[in-house]
């Protein structure tokens, strides 16, 4: 069986990822375009105090780029993305949305009991958006035909909006001011969600989660669309056999008492011979946001603080993984001081491993973060071991 090397695996890991391209100096419409389809996911999440996550994985790959250009991209009822629960709450490829009919059908069944007790809102909310169009929760809410129910409220309509947008009864019409619009699938669509079947689904599904990552246990390929781990094994097999994964081992990349975990190379992947990079990541990134394959390929051990008590936070609050070639080497806590046009590094560490030159490299990842956000300056106004060599390199 073929062996990779813990570098080769990182670095094929990095490069199916958009990793190792020269950054041009600003990323047009083309350049976005491609790395959305590379990614095929994109997870959103709402906290915003360096920048909202969905914007970060861009940045990382492609370096200064217009956001409203990837919010018309994105959001544009008209375009071609959509959001749905791919991973968590992510934007994908409309195109792609009839591969999750099988999961649609599943929260259909977990949620038969809520359905069927807000059938009588759910009826009405659907027909408001018929007639008036895509609405927001906030905009729907108001209406008198929706209030008139006498206990629905504002977590009713809500709840009710959220079941029929898992469900695909409703579907994503875009956001506005962050808050997401539903529509009928015929509205956004043009038609109704066509369904691919459920082992077609899935055998796709991880076909595409091994082309992201390039090289991928089994929990790497079931995790990235959140898939089961039987349905997932069974896929795998099929496109082993079909010559589209080839088995490999990678030291180190062990299961419970030490047994080899079963990984893949997708057969189009090959480890690049060097790979340049800096950037700071998004927890959200798809490089990191598996904890467990984090910490498997780069020994990086990372969980979120942002719910930590400040007390117990050890490296601070909205923490970003630092990349440097094909290692994570430190972690960086940034925010945005919009209104005093500064961006501050809150505290700056540096990973065990690391070796010499990270503040050197990380130090113009920060002044295009600078530029990318519109601040004239940056601040280092925090503790950790990196934070003086970055203030000298800044």
């Amino acid at each position: 069986m073929e062996e990779l090397s813990p570098r080769e695996a990182r670095r094929i890991a990095l490069a199916a990822q958009g990793f190792g391209r020269a950054h041009p100096p600003t990323a047009g419409r083309a350049r976005l375009e491609a790395a959305l389809h590379r990614l095929r996911v994109l997870q959103i999440d709402s906290v915003n105090v360096f920048e909202r996550s969905h914007y970060l994985p861009l940045f990382a790959r492609l370096g200064v780029y217009d956001r409203s250009r990837l919010d018309r991209l994105l959001f544009d009822p008209s375009g071609d993305r959509i959001e749905y629960w791919a991973h968590e709450a992510a934007f994908i490829p409309k195109a792609d949305l009839g591969l999750f009919a099988f999961r649609m059908e599943a929260y259909r069944a977990k949620y038969a009991e809520e359905l069927a007790a807000s059938r009588a809102l759910a009826a009405v909310l659907v027909a408001e958006i018929a007639d008036r169009g895509p609405l927001a929760a906030s905009e729907v809410e108001q209406e008198p035909s929706v209030r008139q129910g006498p206990w629905w409220g504002w977590s009713d309509t809500k709840r009710t909006l959220e079941l029929l947008f898992r469900t695909g009864d409703l579907v994503s019409a875009g956001r506005r001011g962050f808050e997401r619009r539903y529509g009928l699938p015929e509205q956004v669509l043009g038609g109704p969600i066509e369904p691919v079947p459920q082992q077609d689904a899935i055998r796709e599904l991880v076909r595409r989660s091994a082309v992201a990552h390039g090289v991928a246990a089994l929990p790497d390929l079931a995790d990235y669309y959140r898939l089961r781990s039987d349905d997932t094994a069974a896929a795998a097999r099929d496109l082993e056999d079909a010559g589209e994964l080839i088995p490999v081992t990678v030291p180190g990349w062990t299961q419970a008492g030490g047994r080899p975990l079963r990984t893949w190379r997708h057969a189009e992947a090959a480890p690049p011979t060097r790979l340049k990079a800096a950037a700071v990541l998004s927890p959200f990134d798809p490089v990191v946001w598996q904890r467990d394959r984090a910490l498997r390929m780069f020994g990086f051990h990372y969980r979120i603080s942002i719910y930590t008590p400040a007390p117990q936070r050890e490296h601070g609050y909205y923490v970003l993984p630092v990349l440097v070639d094909d290692r994570l080497v430190g972690r960086v806590d940034l925010k945005s001081d919009r209104q005093g046009g500064r961006l501050l590094v809150q505290t700056a560490f540096t990973e065990a491993s690391a070796s010499d030159g990270v503040a050197e490299r990380l130090a113009p990842v920060l002044r295009n973060a600078a530029t990318w956000q519109g601040l004239d300056a940056i601040e280092v106004v925090g503790v950790g071991d990196l934070a003086p060599a970055l203030a000298a390199a800044l």
